[in-house]
C-alpha cells in the first residue's frame, strides 16, 4: 500500500495523509482485544507469565505478522504465473534476547515451496518473499512515538 504524503511544516518531514488507526482495549487480566476494520484479534500472556493463555502474545503476533507477510508475497508470483499455491508453507523460529531491553533477538523464516513447483522457480521464491512490507519495515524501522492522550 502506498501512502500519499505531505510535508509537516514544523519538522519538514513527510506526514502520511492516509494514516491507519486501530485501537486495543483491555479484556481481562493480561488479555487485550484489537479491532481492525471489523476484525477482532486478541493477545494474552501464557499462564506462567501471569496471563490466561487465551491468545498468542503480542511478540508471537509480531513474528506471525512477518511470517504471514512473507507467505503472502511468496504466493503472489505463483498466482501471477498460474502456478498452484497448494502446499506453500512459511515457518518462523524466533529467539528472545537474553539482555535488556526485552526484545526479539533473531528470526529465521523458512519458505517451503509447493511440492509441484518447478525446480527453476524454487530459488526465486524466498528472494521475492523477502521484499514483503513487514520485512521492509524491519529493515528500515519507522519512527515510533508513544505518548499519552492530551
Amino acid at each position: 500500500m502506498t501512502a500519499s504524503t505531505q510535508q509537516t511544516p514544523a519538522t519538514n518531514q513527510p506526514h502520511p495523509t492516509d494514516a491507519h488507526r486501530f485501537e486495543v482495549t483491555h479484556v481481562d487480566r493480561d488479555a487485550h482485544a484489537l479491532d481492525i476494520r471489523g476484525h477482532r484479534l486478541q493477545v494474552d500472556q501464557p499462564i506462567e507469565a501471569g496471563g490466561t493463555d487465551t491468545a498468542p502474545t503480542p511478540t508471537e503476533r509480531f513474528a506471525a505478522s512477518l511470517t504471514t507477510c512473507v507467505a503472502f508475497y511468496a504466493g503472489r508470483p505463483l498466482h501471477r504465473h498460474g502456478l498452484s499455491r497448494t502446499g506453500l508453507r512459511v515457518r518462523t523460529d524466533f529467539t528472545m534476547a537474553t539482555d535488556r531491553p526485552a526484545r526479539v533477538a533473531s528470526l529465521r523464516v523458512t519458505v517451503v515451496p509447493p511440492p509441484e513447483l518447478p525446480e527453476k522457480r524454487r530459488a526465486a521464491l524466498p528472494v521475492v518473499a523477502s521484499h514483503c512490507t513487514v520485512h521492509n519495515t524491519l529493515r528500515q524501522p519507522p519512527e515510533i512515538d508513544i505518548e499519552p492522550e492530551p
